[in-house]
């Protein structure tokens, strides 16, 4: 089980993903910089114990409706080999662990693994930050058997769970800025 350190990252992921975040096709904001705040998330653990697996979800509030994206992140104490250079999010220095490569999980082959493991009920979802503590609010409908399907990854999210795709699916929370509570769909089994 993953260890969250109690320490500080400089910059902060806020930082990183801010500066990120409107690079993005699927960003939905407009203009300026997005207003990001904290608004839930879980971890994975590396089975390896190298690489930290978060998935992050930050609200935009800038525009005139507040938008939250699912930002699957991975830190590494190394730069990922074969990835494109728009997946990395940024450098972090952090206070325990040194230099950390901070990726898009996407392009990130552990966080796409252990995602998928999720998704056949083989890993369990950890708490975003508390160590060895799983998150039961975290949860898998229609998972099975197969050999690894692919995954396709909601970056906006919707508030709402009557969306019942087809295959296995992750449904998880977050909360919106002026405290009220959302789940809805975060990932989605794809055959490959």
């Amino acid at each position: 089980m993953a260890f969250i350190h109690r320490t500080t990252m400089t910059p902060g992921k806020l930082e990183l993903i801010t500066g990120w975040l409107p690079k993005q096709s699927w960003y939905a904001g407009t203009g300026g910089a997005p207003d990001l705040t904290r608004a839930g998330g879980f971890r994975l653990d590396d089975p390896e114990g190298a690489v930290g697996i978060e998935f992050m979800v930050v609200v935009d509030s800038a525009g005139p409706d507040p938008v939250a994206y699912l930002v699957p992140l991975s830190y590494r104490d190394a730069a990922l080999e074969g990835v494109p250079e728009a997946a990395l999010v940024g450098t972090s220095e952090h206070g325990v662990l040194g230099t950390r490569w901070v990726y898009d999980g996407v392009h990130d082959p552990v966080v796409l693994a252990q995602l998928s493991a999720l998704l056949r009920g083989e890993a369990d979802p950890q708490h975003q930050s508390l160590s060895d503590t799983p998150d039961p609010t975290v949860t898998v409908h229609g998972a099975g058997s197969g050999d690894g399907p692919g995954v396709r990854i909601r970056r906006v999210l919707r508030a709402g769970t009557d969306e019942q795709p087809p295959s296995a699916h992750l449904v998880a929370g977050w909360t919106w800025p002026d405290g009220a509570a959302a789940r809805g769909v975060f990932a989605v089994a794809a055959p490959r």
